[in-house]
């Protein structure tokens, strides 16, 4: 038998081969760079020692491989475990995918946009299919083995695209329905706080979301609940109210625990001291804690009897712990009205006996408004002197022109409101009403000397002996006719006039320059014209006082005022 025929014969012995299948072999040798396996054929066949890096192999082990190629440069068969397991895992995946069943796989990196996982082959898990809710760092399912659903099967490209999320969200689903066919309205359950909003907190129960409201947190007042939970906390609430239908759980934090509302009047009567604790300062009160779950409100006129507080901050500050009596409770609305000022006596009850009326205090000016003056009568106490009980002649358009902040002043008490917190004062009362006997004063022709003060538009009015002011009406500055009072006399100037009105009533004296030389009967007849003027011509001192302020060409406090 020739050489060529007994290679003839040896090769219709060898089994058919082709590339791409995978046949079994067996491990002859174990090399730096590749290992030798036998195939059962011609030559040996090699693989790459790369695709052994997770695994320990001996010499003899048998072992899947897929024929790439029948015979290399150097003669050999060129051999691939891990394609062999590739192409039989392939077909494995892609009979779970159509059955729409789970596979197992370990997360081997972390890739633009998602994982890598071995299930047997390379697949893709998007990050947003790791979980319910996106991971912020997938670094921490590195190396894990998980359950997936296949949700895309490329065979052309050989891609796999997984879900772990679809596999929770099914669990979920089947632990809902456990939950929701076992849980009745009362049972205490355990959970965990998922997410927190605006208006409450969704709590975990083992794949049932339940909602806990705001208003069910604490008996207590809560602005938020972050106040009282967090992310990730371990809580037991009450189940409150279960919707089979809609799939809803309402929960109860505050349930598990006494309501303090209950019987909240016997323990904390009207009257009573508290202590408790500053939780929150507004701009109309203070929130004080007396207990857990129980606020009272402290208003910002309980805080002080005398003090003016415009706001809660200014005295307290948060977390403080302060003392306070108990105003009022309403349970329905579960409030409770709380006093500070009500520690110390009231001032004001026993106002009159310390300061009676008609009493002559001295006191010092501690504010000016356009109406008056306040005094200042005991610390926190002030009295205010109106501007009409100022002067009993003349009318003061603002307490500047007499008084200044500061002044040391003496006044007489004139009324009391003790209701409102008010004691009315005044300086004019010091003295007896010039008014009374003006007329033994002032006569009608009487020449009288004065300067003059204050110049309107229907005249002037002149500071006369005694700080009495007379009106000179523009009619009786000279004989011819006047357009302007400013063009005959200005402020300040020194004049003599004949008295020519003097009404006790509407306390008023008219003068008149231009009757100075007047022989009696001449000044009878100017009298009684001057009698004849129209309301609006002449009018009351008080009201011409009114037209000055509105009217004035010129004005300026007389020096003595």
């Amino acid at each position: 038998m020739s050489k060529s025929e007994l290679e003839a014969l040896i090769e219709s012995k060898l089994p058919t081969y082709h590339k791409g299948d995978i046949v079994n072999g067996t491990i002859l040798e174990i090399r730096p760079q590749v290992v030798l396996v036998d195939i059962g054929y011609k030559s040996e066949g090699v693989i790459p020692i790369s695709e052994f890096e997770d695994e320990e192999i001996e010499v003899g082990d048998q072992i899947e491989v897929l024929l790439e190629s029948l015979e290399n440069d150097e003669g050999l068969v060129v051999l691939s475990k891990e394609k062999a397991a590739h192409k039989q895992n392939w077909d494995k995946i892609v009979g779970v995918y159509r059955d729409g069943g789970l596979v197992k796989g370990k997360v081997k990196s972390v890739v633009k946009g998602g994982l890598m996982v071995n299930v047997g082959v390379e697949a893709f898990l998007p990050g947003s299919q790791v979980d319910i809710i996106p991971p912020k760092d997938l670094n921490e399912y590195l190396g894990k083995v998980y359950e997936f659903k296949i949700v895309k099967v490329n065979d052309e490209r050989k891609n796999i695209v997984l879900s772990r999320r679809e596999v929770i969200e099914a669990e979920r689903s089947e632990q809902r329905q456990r939950f929701l066919e076992t849980v009745k309205i009362g049972d205490k359950v355990e959970g965990l706080v998922k997410n927190i909003t605006d208006f409450g907190a969704f709590v975990d129960l083992n794949g049932m979301d339940g909602l806990l409201h705001i208003t069910d947190m604490s008996w207590g007042r809560v602005n938020h609940p972050s106040e009282v939970l967090h992310i990730g906390q371990n809580l037991e609430v009450l189940i409150l109210e279960v919707d089979r239908d809609k799939e809803r759980v309402s929960l109860g934090l505050k349930q598990m625990s006494d309501n303090p509302w209950a019987d909240i009047e016997r323990k904390y009567p009207i009257g009573m001291h508290v202590k408790g604790r500053v939780t929150k300062l507004l701009a109309y009160g203070a929130f004080v804690e007396i207990e857990r779950g129980v606020e009272g409100l402290v208003h910002v006129s309980e805080l002080s009897w005398v003090k003016r507080i415009t706001r809660p901050s200014d005295v307290l500050t948060l977390d403080q712990e302060i003392e306070a009596v108990v105003l009022n409770i309403s349970v329905e609305e579960q409030k409770i009205s709380l006093g500070v000022r009500q520690l110390d006596s009231n001032p004001w009850e026993a106002i009159e006996a310390r300061f009676p009326v008609g009493t002559v205090i001295t006191g010092a000016v501690r504010n000016l408004t356009p109406y008056g003056a306040f005094v200042a009568l005991e610390e926190g106490i002030d009295g205010m002197i109106h501007v009409s009980d100022m002067s009993w002649t003349r009318k003061i358009n603002h307490p500047s022109e007499v008084l200044k902040k500061g002044d040391v002043v003496e006044a007489r008490v004139l009324n009391i409101d003790k209701e409102n917190q008010r004691v009315s004062l005044g300086i004019k009362q010091l003295e007896n009403d010039p008014w009374e006997s003006i007329d033994e004063r002032f006569k009608v022709g009487d020449l009288v000397s004065g300067q003059v003060a204050k110049i309107a538009s229907f005249g002037a009015f002149v500071n006369l002996d005694g700080d009495i002011d007379g009106l000179i009406h523009i009619s009786q500055l000279r004989e011819d006719h006047v357009e302007r009072v400013k063009d005959v006399i200005k402020v300040g100037d020194s004049i003599q006039a004949r008295v020519i009105k003097v009404d006790k009533i509407e306390r008023r004296i008219g003068l008149s320059i231009k009757a100075v030389s007047y022989d009696p009967e001449q000044l009878r007849r100017e009298t009684a014209s001057f009698e004849t003027l129209r309301a609006g011509d002449m009018v009351g001192l008080e009201q011409a006082f009114n037209l000055a302020a509105l009217q004035s060409e010129e004005w300026s406090p007389s020096e003595n005022k």
